[in-house]
This record gives C-alpha cells, structure tokens and sequence, in this order.
C-alpha cells in the first residue's frame, strides 16, 4: 500500500508541474499577444515615438534660447537707434 500511496502523490506532483509549466506558457501568449496588439494600436494611433520626442523637445528648447539672444540683441539695436544707451 505504501508503494501505491508514493506512486499516486508522484503522478499527482508530476501533473501540478506540468500544469504549473502549461499556466506559464498560456501566460507569456498572453503577454505577447497583449503587447504586439498594444503596439499595433500605438502604431495604428500614429503615436510619437520616444526618440522623437526627446528630438524636437531639443530642438524647441534650441528654438527658445535663440529667440531670447535675439530679443535682447534687438532691444539693444532699438536703443542704440533710439540714441540712449543698450539694456
């Protein structure tokens, strides 16, 4: 009776494990199919990507900076022809 009670757990353990194994293979489908759809909806949506982004916030940062030299250069210029000295 013993080898019996043995046998039954074994094959009751191996079951858990391959069912424990299978769970966590329809998981990771699942994610994977849950991330390739959200891609596809970003894409689909035309949503920016990360990369660019950051690149034209750079380039309005750039943009913002120039236009500021360019207000204090131009104030100076209107004061000097104005005839009192530059800010």
């Amino acid at each position: 009776m013993i080898q019996t009670t043995n046998r039954i757990f074994d094959d009751f353990a191996k079951m858990m494990t391959d069912a424990a194994g299978a769970a966590e293979g329809m998981k990771t489908e699942a994610q994977n199919l849950f991330k390739s759809q959200a891609e596809r909806f970003l894409r689909d949506m035309d949503v920016v990507g990360r990369e660019d982004f950051e690149a034209v916030k750079a380039m309005a940062q750039k943009a913002r900076e120039q236009n500021e030299a360019l207000e204090k250069r131009i104030a100076a210029l209107e004061a000097l022809v104005a005839g009192r000295p530059p800010i």
